[in-house]
């Protein structure tokens, strides 16, 4: 199996295509990038910058380039030795433009005579033997009707008919029927009559929530589920995606959202055998303590997990309880996490995902004693005292459990609910729907559909509206994290990372993704609070004071925000801040706007550039922190590039990553000038990328001209990420095992630092304790062996060596070993 030694996430769209990726193949070469790893490549919805709403299989998206786009730069990319990780979408498809997807224009044309019926996931009983489609603005719409030869019409919406059901009741010609191009168009009540002869019915979109009867991707309507566990459904949906992989232009792949299918270890196993067992990764958010389970066949996880570590042990545990206590002052009252997500799961269960709920209900076997209610209340209690995404079934039953045990004792007049419950979502071992194994009985299905639920829910519930609640330190926030969990130790970070390289050494490492709700650099900026919280609190008065908000914690995290991601455009934080506020849905919502509290948003983030005293004090407060940042910053990136694993640089994160949510961190990159620093650099540098001494130390920088030695520029950043990924590209031998490796002296606790087996990463931590306490003071690190500076071009010989020495230009060190 070939694998890579790093990889390089690629946003492919319409402004960036496959050819514009294989123009930047050579800068990514350079950069050390082992392999590309690309956005889904399948036609997509037009207009679609991310690529997961495929409308069509079968083809390679002629926006992102077609065919011989891939083709192209496949071959460019392995004549540069690198390889292509393709990201895929077996979940769903998008189904918005109904014209656009053959599949779902099928479906909604012929019903369940449709060979499609079967493909996708449609309760056909509980729609009366219609699809509902959640389009109209309301149920009085149905009069804006027009039937247009053999399609119905709403606004800019267009649906097939059904064959024979053009016409009246008796299927005369109807009255008042004006020629349209050679075709009839019908209006008003006509048009009505051909819209109930249909196989689906046109609803109010408010409707979703509780009478959707199609499975959806989380909540979104456009998106719907596929049952890629039905043989001939998987043949079809990857066939392109395995011709790419025959044909030797695609090496890996990388399959989202793995959760949302009804048997993801059998989808894994026969996508290991289609492509001959080629590099796998799935990406599946692991919580604390949590493990991937030996029955999904692949190489290990997107790396959610290893991100939260990451994040964590930049942050100072002595700012956990000042912090809370803003919090809670801001607040009115202390924030329990594990109540606080009990509450936003369950109005998702009530809410935006009751129809799935609804389903699940309906999935108890007949003669049950439960009636509808009960189930629907007993189910998603269950699913809101969940603690994972989803179980395995058998793997992970005493987790189904413990949900039960929760549920039973915050609701105990569910437990005759909960008895007769449990044992039928313990479901059998390996049961898939009937459309896939006859015979299989409704308890089954119940069982395998509520392992699909209970991630949609903590999806949506958690990432989607917890995180914007839960603000006391934003940077803790992140896809795959619990911010409950404050901080990890120096200890606790070594025994993870070796675990780590251990059960999954070919894991992914990620520090940015295109679902991460912040950059990587603007998470550790805003971790820099946890050192300074007394100091935080301050400003952050003066700014409620300055640009008041009736929403506490919503201030805290948009200023936490405005701080980390500082300097940003207006429009990018006005974007930002209403996305939050309704995502988070205490003051304002998705679905029913508050205008008067938007207009007092806006008017928080114009303050920040129309007020002189809220500029002044942002830029004040951005420089102070400034070298705290730069070590958090440049010491993340280190060790992620370092720790074990594959690691990923998200596009354009080789220089500072200080982005919000999407779509902010899907931005056009500006190659040209990552590729003129890179080439800037490595002419300063001289040999020294290479582990030969350059002689040039802290001069290396000299030409940036902010004085900074780079750090403000980003150029050291990029220094950083180029010397790891191109010693993890040439020099894999170094790279055999994880061992800590120790400071001794008072400011120990201040140094991470660790030994591939050939190589030693050391980063700073808690710079601004470091800095009050008087500095390293003579604390020394010993050496295992001779070994080079690949930063700054220093040698360093295998005895104890002051901290100070090895950090004299940057908070951070990659020594190499020198000789035998």
């Amino acid at each position: 199996m070939k694998t890579p030694a790093s990889t390089y996430r690629l946003q492919i769209h319409d402004g960036f295509t496959l050819w514009d990726a294989a123009g930047q193949v050579d800068y990514l070469a350079r950069l050390g990038a082992d392999w590309l790893y690309l956005s889904p490549l399948l036609k997509a919805e037009a207009g679609s910058n991310h690529g997961y709403d495929v409308v069509d299989p079968s083809l390679l998206d002629p926006a992102r380039g077609g065919e011989d786009a891939l083709a192209a730069l496949a071959a460019k990319a392995h004549a540069a030795g690198m390889g292509i990780l393709l990201d895929i979408v077996p979940n769903h498809m998008g189904v918005a433009t109904p014209a656009a997807n053959p599949w779902w224009w099928s479906l909604l044309k012929e019903g369940r005579e449709s060979r499609y019926a079967e493909a996708f996931d449609v309760d056909w009983d509980a729609g009366g033997g219609r699809i509902r489609l959640p389009v109209l603005g309301s149920a009085a719409d149905l009069d804006a009707l027009e039937v247009h030869g053999s399609e119905l019409h709403y606004h800019e919406h267009r649906f097939p008919l059904a064959d024979g059901s053009w016409g009246t009741d008796d299927g005369a010609e109807p009255d008042g029927a004006e020629p349209d191009g050679g075709a009839r168009v019908l209006t008003g009540a006509q048009a009505r009559a051909v819209h109930d002869r249909q196989h689906y019915e046109l609803v109010d979109w408010r409707r979703a929530d509780h009478d959707l009867n199609y499975r959806r991707f989380f909540a979104v309507n456009s998106l719907a589920g596929i049952r890629v566990e039905v043989p001939w459904v998987f043949d079809e949906s990857h066939a392109r995606i395995l011709h790419w992989v025959r044909q030797g232009w695609v090496d890996g792949l990388r399959v989202d959202h793995p959760d949302g299918l009804a048997d993801p270890a059998g989808y894994l196993r026969r996508l290991k055998d289609a492509t001959d067992g080629a590099y796998l990764l799935i990406e599946k958010i692991l919580e604390p303590g949590e493990t991937l389970p030996d029955s999904l066949h692949c190489e290990g996880t997107t790396g959610y997990d290893a991100l939260a570590q990451l994040d964590r042990i930049f942050v100072d545990p002595e700012g956990e309880a000042p912090l809370s206590m803003l919090d809670a002052r801001l607040r009115g009252e202390e924030c329990g996490y594990a109540e606080l997500i009990h509450g936003t799961k369950r109005a998702v269960t009530d809410g935006m995902l009751n129809s799935e709920i609804r389903r699940l209900a309906r999935l108890v076997p007949p003669g049950s004693p439960l009636s509808a209610a009960d189930a629907e209340d007993a189910l998603a209690e269950m699913i809101g005292n969940f603690d994972v995404y989803r179980t395995y079934l058998p793997i992970g039953l005493e987790r189904l459990e413990r949900a039960a045990g929760r549920a039973r004792t915050r609701r105990s007049e569910l437990g005759p609910a909960l008895d007769i419950l449990l044992p039928l979502l313990g479901g059998r071992p390996g049961a898939a729907p009937d459309a896939a194994a006859e015979g299989t009985r409704t308890g089954d299905q119940l069982a395998i559909r509520f392992q699909q639920t209970s991630g949609m829910v903590m999806a949506k519930g958690v990432e989607d509206c917890a995180f914007y609640q839960y603000t006391r330190l934003t940077s803790l926030t992140e896809v795959g994290a619990d911010p409950a969990v404050w901080s990890v130790g120096t200890d606790e970070f070594h025994h993870f990372m070796a675990a780590r390289h251990g059960r999954e050494p070919l894991g992914m490492n990620a520090l940015s993704t295109h679902d991460t709700k912040r950059g990587e650099d603007t998470r550790a900026r805003i971790s820099v609070l946890s050192e300074l919280p007394a100091e935080w609190e301050q400003l952050l008065e003066r700014l409620r004071e300055l640009a008041p908000l009736p929403d506490g914690p919503l201030e805290n995290l948009l200023w936490q925000s405005a701080v980390g991601a500082w300097p940003l455009s207006r429009g990018r934080l006005q974007g930002y801040a209403q996305k939050a506020a309704r995502e988070a849905g205490n003051s304002t919502t998705w679905t029913a706007p508050d205008e008067a509290f938007e207009r007092q948003l806006a008017s928080l983030v114009d303050a920040a550039y129309d007020n002189p005293e809220v500029t002044a004090l942002i830029d004040g407060f951005v420089d102070r922190i400034r070298p705290y940042f730069h070590a958090n910053a440049l010491g993340a990136k280190l060790l992620q590039l370092m720790i074990p694993g594959v690691p990923d640089v998200y596009q354009g994160s080789e220089l500072y990553e200080q982005s919000l949510t999407d779509p902010d961190n899907r931005r056009p990159i500006d190659f040209d000038e990552r590729r003129r620093r890179l080439a800037a650099l490595d002419a300063r540098t001289a040999g020294a990328g290479n582990g030969e001494s350059s002689g040039d130390g802290a001069g290396v920088f000299d030409a940036t001209a902010d004085g900074s030695g780079g750090l403000d520029t980003g150029m050291a950043k990029l220094l950083v990420t180029s010397r790891a990924l191109r010693l993890r590209r040439d020099r894999p031998e170094l790279f055999t095992g994880y061992t800590p490796v120790q400071a001794n002296g008072p400011a120990a606790g201040h140094l991470l630092a660790f030994d591939t087996g050939a190589a030693i990463a050391v980063a700073t931590r808690l710079s601004r304790g470091l800095e009050a306490d008087g500095g390293w003071r003579g604390t020394a690190v010993v050496l295992p062996y001779g070994c080079t500076d690949l930063l700054t071009g220093r040698t360093h010989p295998a005895e104890p060596v002051p901290v100070a020495e090895i950090l004299t230009d940057f908070p951070v060190a990659l020594l190499a070993r020198t000789g035998d």
